[in-house]
């Protein structure tokens, strides 16, 4: 199968502040995925003024405008501090964050947020922002977590169920190629979601989980062919919570990548989130690098 896809290292970065520590620390670790890609880096400030102008005065839009240009500022400083030559711009909007990011990284970029905002008192959740700009996003978005301790763990995760996975698997690959890292393609199955709640058959089961490695190998295979040199390998799991068993191994990688759901689901957490990748954006150990993708099965 012949697929033609953006990968990463062609893709612009744009990160979202807002004066959190959370998102401080996602433009820290965005500048040095832009040096990575070889890319400049986008700082983006949405206000949400625009929305709230009924209600607020002009003295204070203009307080919260000095604000955030100042907010701005001192994110490129602290960057160019810690990436010097790294090319670094700032954009300052009277948008919301959701709206602002959405559009700004369009449709050739990775949008990077942190893991939670000032609104947050739940440092394990995802916040607001992050989540709603995962939930409608278009292009690649990597909420950040888990990067408090800084040891690299020489690891790229990605999370893959079959053949409809190699976009996933690709955009995994050259980011562990960027970070000069192995692959881990981590292939995790729920038994009950196969055969249903009653298991009769062992040699039933057996055949289930044989053709699910088998469809794995194929995957690992296609990606050690269009990756020489690159460190790949294939895992097949089984498990009771397929978000559980993704969050446990995300705390031995650099980087877990994992695609949108498939389908439209009864939940209501936007295009891109099922339960499984709503759940893992919400307690992975490290960044997640989500890619939306539509069709075929949830």
């Amino acid at each position: 199968m012949d697929i033609t896809i953006r990968t990463p290292d062609t893709s612009s970065v744009v990160v979202g502040v807002d004066g959190s520590d959370a998102a401080r620390a996602a433009a820290l670790w965005a500048a040095g995925e832009a040096v990575r890609r070889d890319r400049p880096l986008h700082v983006v400030h949405g206000a949400d003024t625009e929305g709230r102008a009924l209600y607020l005065s002009a003295k204070t839009i203009e307080r919260v405008r000095v604000a955030g240009r100042k907010l701005l500022d001192d994110t490129a400083k602290a960057v160019a501090a810690a990436y010097p030559g790294l090319r670094v711009t700032t954009e300052f909007s009277r948008a919301g964050a959701v709206t602002t990011l959405h559009r700004t990284g369009g449709l050739h970029g990775t949008v990077v947020v942190g893991h939670r905002g000032l609104g947050g008192f739940q440092s394990l959740m995802l916040g607001s922002v992050g989540l709603g700009i995962a939930a409608i996003a278009e292009n690649p978005v990597i909420v950040v977590r888990g990067i408090d301790d800084a040891e690299e763990r020489g690891s790229v995760l990605a999370a893959v169920r079959d053949e409809h996975d190699l976009v996933c698997a690709r955009y995994a690959a050259q980011e562990a190629r960027l970070r000069k890292a192995s692959l881990r393609l981590l292939h995790v199955w729920n038994m009950l979601d196969s055969v249903g709640n009653v298991v009769t058959m062992l040699d039933g089961v057996d055949e289930i989980a044989g053709g699910r490695e088998g469809t794995l190998g194929a995957l690992t295979e296609k990606i050690r062919d269009a990756f020489p040199g690159l460190e790949v390998q294939g895992d097949a799991e089984k498990s009771s919570s397929i978000a559980g068993a993704l969050v446990e191994a995300s705390h031995r990688a650099d980087l877990l990548v994992m695609g949108g759901r498939r389908a439209p689901t009864p939940l209501g957490l936007g295009r891109n989130l099922g339960r499984v990748t709503h759940g893992v954006l919400h307690h992975a150990h490290c960044p997640v690098l989500l890619i939306p993708r539509s069709g075929g099965r949830s």
